[in-house]
């Protein structure tokens, strides 16, 4: 008869199996699309049995399902978590867009933003893979959106209430043509510019370029 310690053990190693295969799964899904990600094809590519695979997944959806998840988890631990320690407004704004800048040049993923390259994949299928990108996606872009509301309530920036939604969507557009030039390009150089880029918009917003040290790449 299993024992509590027998089961506690199986379930340690099940999780610890499962980091493991999702963090391939993801940087598969990176270069290949969510389309791409199956249990066979994370089976050719890890080596493991297609059986072990549907065993932690049970299905093609579950398996991308969870390959979102854990990017989302890598995006916010690479991204947001280390910005936190800057104050709420532009500071923080800076520091987040740099870290997505970073995020993409260092390939934190193999094919770059993680939900860049698997957006386009699910945009136009409805289901749950989709509610999952875009749930995450929308995540990003209202908290982005929600720095720049900080920064106009504290007298940061200049710009009125109807300019807060534009600017947001300028920043993060910067950020995504870089991501999707240097993949194409083969260069850092995208990366550069859109930091100049991002840079230049806020202080036509009316940042102070002394806080935007943060973008300095």
């Amino acid at each position: 008869m299993a024992t509590s310690e027998t089961v506690d053990g199986r379930r340690a190693r099940g999780d610890a199996s499962r980091r493991v295969v999702l963090e391939s799964a993801t940087d598969l899904a990176s270069v290949e699309g969510l389309d791409g990600l199956t249990i066979g094809r994370l089976a050719e590519v890890t080596g493991r049995s297609k059986s072990s695979i549907a065993t932690l997944f049970r299905s093609k959806e579950g398996l991308q399902l969870a390959a979102v998840a854990a990017a989302k988890e890598v995006f916010v631990a690479t991204i947001i978590e280390p910005a936190r320690g800057e104050p709420r407004g532009i500071r923080r704004l800076a520091a987040i867009l740099c870290n997505a800048l970073m995020y993409s040049k260092n390939r934190v993923f193999s094919g770059g933003c993680f939900f860049a390259a698997t957006s386009a994949d699910v945009d136009s299928k409805p289901g749950p893979v989709n509610d999952a990108v875009r749930t995450s996606l929308a995540a990003w872009y209202g908290y982005v959106e929600a720095q720049v509301r900080f920064a106009r309530e504290a007298g940061e920036l200049t710009i009125d209430e109807s300019g807060i939604g534009l600017l947001a969507f300028e920043l993060i557009a910067l950020d995504e043509a870089a991501n999707m030039r240097s993949l194409m390009m083969r260069s850092d150089q995208p990366y550069l510019l859109a930091a100049t880029a991002m840079r230049n918009r806020l202080a036509a917003a009316g940042a102070d370029p002394g806080l935007l040290e943060g973008l300095d790449l």
